[in-house]
Formats: structure tokens, C-alpha cells, sequence
């Protein structure tokens, strides 16, 4: 950074501070809690059965998948500050009323998904970790998220950086994680290049790393997390922020992208044709297993504890993007302990029953892929509307390449329609 660009920015800082008591730095932090949706149990559930059964294949997924995200939260991060407005009440405001329950129902339907993957995650876990029943864990799940939570009585940055904390530290859980998995560096980014379906049931696969990667909660909740930033905020001051959100978007969604291309290949690396694996079969519980005796205790204990805080960080997210779209597209709140029992419930009843967690995981992640279309054509529909976004309309370049990433959802649910 240069001298003079930073002295821009300590000026501008400065004076915020006096102006609106609120210092424009503080603007960062809604891409990162948006990003822990991208690496919450269903991504573990993904990337570690496709890295078992295809080897380093579909890392080109992940990537294709990474990039897709960042353009879309950053659109997302646009439109709130843009128009001091979230994507569900833009939504709202310009379609039936109908049409608005329509969309908080399927809203509803997705973080009921999204709950399932995380708790379950986090519930396996403590399981793995600790040596509790799968109960119990969900248990230690809702109370620690309900903790978290209730932090926002202090403010939602609070919770955002405890989350960006989080984040980090499953970064940094994973960088350990390589040095003892040691993938190959040339496997590695050939797979993240080289573009191929092996299967049908790759195509599956790639469906739930898509719903997995590029959530649909998450796209509706940065919206309104940035609308709330941009309040009372000038048009000059406006433009600084969308700045901001790019770097914002930028470094959260790399820690993202390297923990997911980081979970595949260690998959790929200690699960993939390994003596008496069954790709097929493998799942969580097996793949924890397995990495004790392979690449030791320790790493088998790594993955364990990322399970766990991965889980609880993206619950809390969740619960919050469900208590946002109720508001936004219906004008209820419900008080969060009891939006977070109601959408823990099915969670409590699939443990209950028994039913293989990593099979509940990677559905619910199949369930979300088909919810992006739902947020992601209006999402780049409003963004490209002078109308409504005014001097902050995005560019044809970028309109074509939202475009691009909707045609490129709606073809791979098609593909995994047909493949059913």
C-alpha cells in the first residue's frame, strides 16, 4: 500500500469516526461470516466422499464452485449497500404477495437443510472427538451456537468477528491437516484444471459440492448484513465501502477456497484407493477413523475438532439468515431460542432414528443446489438495473458473468435431475 493511499484511508478513517461514530473499517466482517456457510459439515461431507471415491478429479469443481461464490457475495454485499436495502425485502417489494410467501416458504425449506448439515456435523464431531453419543453432541451443539447468539443483544459485529475467529482457526486446523496427508502438489493442480464428469454419480456429487459451496442462505443474509452497514452513510462514503466489501469478499472467500481445495485432497490423498477403503461406502465417521492409522492420531483428531467448530460457526449463521427472511420477506421476528429449536428439531429426529449422517449431509447439500437459482436470478437481476442500484449498477462484464454462473446452476440441476 502506498504512502498516499494509506494516508486517504487514515484521513478518511479519522473522520467517520467523528462523523458517524462508526469507523468505515468496521464495514469488513459480513463476507466472513458469509463464508463459514462455505465450509460447515455438508462441504466436509462433499469434498471428503468425492476426494475418496474420484481421487483429485473434482477439485475443478471446488474451484469453479469458489469463484462463482465470490462474484455472488460480493453482488450481494453491493445490493445492501447499494440501496440500504437486502436482497429478501428487494424481493418483496417488486412481486405478488403470494409470490413473497412462496419464496420465505422455500427459504425456510433451505435453512431447515442447512440445519441439518450443521448440527449433524458438529453432533458427529463431539461423537468423534469426545466420545458422546450422537445426541448428546447435538446437545452440546445447540448450546454453544445458543451462546454464541445471544451475543447479538451487544451488536452484530460481535458475533461476526467470533465467527471470523472461527473461520481462521478451521484455516489454520487444515494447514496442519496437510502437512501430515502431504498431497501431490502436481495431482493437485491438475485436478484443479483439468475439467471432468467421471461418472454420473459424479454428477450427483458435484451437485451437492455446488449447494455445499455457493449457499443460498448465506447470499440472502449478506445483503442484509450490509444493508445494515451502509445506514446513513453518504454516496461518497458508499462507494468507499463497495471498496472495502471486495477485499472483504476477497480474503474470506480464499480462506474458503483453501479449506474445501484443502478437505478434497487430503481425501484424495489418504482415502483414494487406500487398502480396505470402500469409496462407495466412505463417510465421516469411517474417514476419521481411518486417518488415525494412515496419517496418525493426530490428524484424525485435527479433522474432529474442525468438524466442530466448522459446525457451530455455520449454525449460528444459519439461524441468523432465518430470522432475517422471516423479517425481510414476511415483517415477523421470532426470539432466536425458539427459532433455533424449531429448526434444530428435524436435526434431533433424524439422530434419533439412526439415519447415516453423512447420507443426510450430502442430501441436504443436493437440496440447497436447487435453492441458488431462487436467490441468484433476482440477485443479478436487481444488480443490474440502473434503477434501482443507480451509479452502483454492475458492469456489463460482470452482468454477463452472473449470468454465466446462473446458466452454469440451472444446467448442473437439470444434469442431476435427469441422472436421478
Amino acid at each position: 500500500m502506498t504512502l498516499s493511499r494509506f494516508h486517504f484511508i487514515n484521513k478518511y478513517h479519522l473522520a467517520e469516526t467523528f462523523k458517524n461514530r462508526k469507523s468505515i473499517w468496521l464495514l469488513m466482517g459480513p463476507a466472513f461470516a458469509a463464508a463459514i456457510g462455505y465450509i460447515d459439515p455438508g462441504n466436509y461431507a462433499t469434498n471428503i466422499q468425492a476426494g475418496a471415491k474420484y481421487g483429485y478429479a473434482l477439485l475443478w469443481v471446488v474451484v469453479v464452485s469458489n469463484i462463482m461464490a465470490a462474484f455472488i457475495q460480493y453482488f450481494s454485499s453491493k445490493l445492501g449497500l447499494a440501496t440500504n436495502q437486502s436482497l429478501a425485502t428487494h424481493i418483496k417489494n417488486r412481486v405478488p404477495k403470494s409470490v413473497a410467501y412462496f419464496y420465505w416458504i422455500q427459504t425456510e425449506v433451505i435453512a431447515i437443510a442447512t440445519d441439518l448439515a450443521e448440527v449433524i456435523g458438529a453432533s458427529l464431531g463431539f461423537k468423534l472427538v469426545f466420545g458422546v453419543t450422537l445426541l448428546q453432541g447435538a446437545v452440546f451443539t445447540a448450546v454453544f451456537s445458543w451462546l454464541i447468539l445471544m451475543l447479538q443483544k451487544q451488536g452484530l459485529k460481535k458475533i461476526e468477528f467470533i465467527v471470523a475467529i472461527m473461520l481462521l482457526v478451521v484455516c489454520g486446523l487444515y494447514i496442519i491437516e496437510l502437512f501430515f496427508a502431504l498431497p501431490d502438489p502436481d495431482e493437485v493442480a491438475f485436478g484443479m484444471i483439468n475439467i471432468q464428469i467421471p461418472d454420473n454419480a459424479a454428477i450427483y456429487l458435484s451437485a451437492g459440492i455446488l449447494g455445499a459451496t455457493i449457499m443460498p442462505h448465506v447470499i440472502y443474509l449478506h445483503s442484509s448484513m450490509s444493508k445494515k452497514d451502509a445506514q446513513n452513510l453518504s454516496v461518497k462514503q458508499r462507494k468507499f465501502a463497495v471498496k472495502v466489501s471486495r477485499w472483504d469478499v476477497g480474503l474470506a472467500m480464499l480462506i474458503a477456497s483453501f479449506v474445501n481445495l484443502a478437505m478434497l485432497a487430503m481425501a484424495a490423498a489418504s482415502l483414494h484407493n487406500a487398502p480396505g477403503i470402500s469409496p462407495d461406502n466412505i463417510d465421516l465417521t469411517k474417514a476419521y477413523e481411518t486417518l488415525a492409522p494412515i496419517l496418525g492420531n493426530h490428524a484424525s483428531l485435527i479433522f474432529g475438532i474442525s468438524l466442530i467448530v466448522a459446525g457451530i460457526a455455520s449454525t449460528v449463521i444459519g439461524t441468523l439468515a432465518g430470522q432475517e427472511l422471516m423479517s425481510d420477506f414476511v415483517s415477523f421476528k421470532i426470539p432466536l431460542t425458539v427459532r433455533r429449536i424449531l429448526t434444530m428439531f428435524p436435526s434431533f429426529i433424524i439422530i434419533y432414528l439412526g439415519i447415516n449422517a453423512t447420507k443426510i449431509l450430502i442430501f441436504s447439500q443436493v437440496i440447497l443446489s436447487f435453492g441458488i437459482a431462487f436467490a441468484v436470478v433476482p440477485l443479478i437481476h436487481f444488480c443490474s438495473k440502473e434503477s434501482i442500484m443507480g451509479q452502483f449498477t454492475l458492469s456489463k462484464k460482470l452482468q454477463f458473468i452472473g449470468w454465466v454462473i446462473v446458466a452454469v446452476v440451472i444446467s448442473l440441476n437439470a444434469f442431476l435431475l435427469m441422472s436421478i
